[in-house]
């Protein structure tokens, strides 16, 4: 790590499943950070012993963020390097991370983040959808806010992506049918790099009666085919 008079913020990405996903790199900077910085020091834990990191993480998670980033700039001032993990994948994306790194660049203090986890990607380039131009949605709002925004997402042209938890997979399939339609194309992934990954493609009815009818289990992404990807095949099937 760079010698400097004040220390730098890391974002570390983490496995997502498969821990041989982790990075020569993530594992030296962790190693040679001052500070780390865990969603929950539960599931850090195991990961830091499997790669010989034998330091001690603090919890940082949406709940303490905003009362615990004053002492963590203190401690970048005072040149002390910190290093940012989530429970698996990159943080900031659907996981504790935008506010801090918010706020140490409010102080110009310097920041990296390394490349590596993230759910979303693979799940997109397996899915046989478009990967020129996509939306990430994340998880979409649970009650307020969630009809006005399946409204604009059935007109989104690019391709979307959305996290999904096992016990609302169901009736977020049924929503899409009803906003999108049930013969719109996409895809669901789930368990990704670990051995039980599955992906299922087809309609979005398909993939509804599929997990209908097989085990809800591990985290999902679902990507679907952007409006304009419709229109494309509406007018090849009226060019044949």
């Amino acid at each position: 790590m760079e010698n400097n008079t004040e220390g730098k913020l890391f974002l570390v990405p983490t496995p997502i499943g498969n821990l041989e996903d982790m990075t020569f790199r993530a594992i030296r900077v962790l190693k040679e950070a001052d500070i780390i910085l865990a969603e929950d020091t539960r599931t850090s834990a195991p990961l830091l012993k499997h790669f010989g990191i034998d330091k001690k993480a603090y919890s940082h998670h949406q709940h303490n963020e905003h009362k615990a980033t004053a002492e963590i700039i203190k401690f970048l001032k005072e040149g002390k390097n910190v290093a940012l993990i989530s429970d698996a994948g990159t943080p900031a994306i659907s996981d504790p991370g935008f506010f801090l790194v918010r706020e140490v660049l409010k102080e110009d203090l310097a920041v990296e983040c390394l490349p590596g986890a993230t759910a979303f990607v693979p799940a997109l380039v397996n899915s046989g959808l478009p990967c020129d131009a996509f939306v990430f949605e994340g998880f979409l709002p649970v009650k307020k806010g969630r009809q006005t925004r399946m409204k604009k997402l059935a007109e989104e042209e690019r391709t979307i992506i959305l996290y999904e938890s096992p016990h609302r997979l169901l009736k977020t399939l049924t929503e899409f049918i009803a906003y999108f339609g049930a013969e719109r194309q996409a895809s669901v992934s789930r368990e990704l790099t670990k051995m039980y990954e599955e992906t299922v493609r087809g309609t979005i009815e398909e993939i509804k009666s599929h997990f209908e009818n097989n085990i809800l289990k591990g985290e999902f992404v679902i990507c679907i085919a952007g409006a304009e990807e419709i229109k494309k095949n509406k007018k090849n099937a009226k060019d044949i």
